[in-house]
């Protein structure tokens, strides 16, 4: 009940915003044409998050025929978890990394990159996906998408302010407007990421203590996410900043990320090792 209050109040936050952006820098119309992709924006992230993830990270679905560990470990973490089956994909992704994305746990799907495959041991990557399963048992996934649904639309607000502010703000007169639209086309994207920062902290502990208890241990997690912070660093990941927070591990750590990694929406990697190998998991 609470994932889906908050879910609403995103959906509820897009659509405002862009209709009061739409209103601000072109009247009564631009009201209008802000409703109009306000409603694109909320449908679109609803009914196709799964979809826009799963094409962003270039995935593609795999059987039980084609890898019947990875299938069996799915199979397995699923019925202890208590939902239904989730789809399961391979990104060629040669960062070590992982996501889970969808509205709802009928409608969910479970994705690993090619290079956790071969940075994980089978134990360590059944702690990774009992971690994916958790975010889908919470109904984290939908969260996660409608933030990055949102986090794309503050975005788009920043753009068309930017325009608004170098043609004149959609009619008005420019020099009564001016500071207002550059404020909001800096401080929006910095909006757009403690947004995304809020949320995702805490589902992350959570899901790390949901798949420690789906294994009864946390020790496999533990010892994966380490890998996983050295191979984030080491290896980039072309991952747009609003998709990042549905990754186990931040895919923007490395060096040449840092600019897009200020606003980090995942907690301490460190942080994250102590709580599961002290037994906090337990309580």
């Amino acid at each position: 009940m609470k994932n889906n209050l908050k879910t609403a109040v995103l959906l509820a936050a897009i659509g405002g915003l862009l209709i009061v952006a739409g209103g601000a820098l072109g009247g009564s119309g631009g009201a209008l044409i802000g409703l109009m992709i306000g409603l694109v924006f909320v449908g679109g992230s609803y009914w196709f998050s799964d979809k826009l993830a799963i094409r962003s990270a270039r995935a593609v679905e795999v059987t039980a025929e084609q890898m019947p560990t990875y299938h069996a470990i799915v199979v397995d973490l699923a019925q202890r978890a208590q939902i239904p089956m989730p789809r399961i994909y391979v990104s060629p992704d040669p960062q070590p990394n992982a996501f889970a994305t969808g509205r709802n746990p009928s409608n969910a799907a479970v994705c690993i990159n090619q290079g956790i495959l071969d940075a994980l041991s089978w134990d360590e990557l059944r702690g990774v996906l009992a971690h994916e399963i958790s975010h889908v048992r919470n109904r984290d996934i939908l969260i996660s998408s409608v933030a990055a649904a949102v986090a794309m639309g503050i975005t788009m607000l920043a753009s068309i302010a930017r325009w608004g502010a170098i043609f004149g703000g959609g009619g008005r007169d420019r020099n009564d407007n001016i500071f207002a639209v550059l404020a909001m086309a800096i401080l929006a994207p910095m909006a757009a990421g403690l947004l995304q920062m809020a949320l995702s902290r805490s589902r992350e502990y959570e899901a790390d203590r949901r798949g420690a208890l789906l294994l009864g241990s946390g020790e496999p997690l533990a010892a994966a996410l380490e890998k996983l912070d050295r191979g984030t660093r080491a290896i980039p990941a072309n991952v747009a900043p609003a998709q990042a927070g549905a990754y186990i591990a931040n895919p923007l750590a490395s060096g040449r990320a840092q600019f897009s990694n200020m606003f980090t929406t995942h907690p301490p990697m460190e942080e994250r090792v102590r709580r599961l190998r002290s037994g906090e998991w337990q309580r």
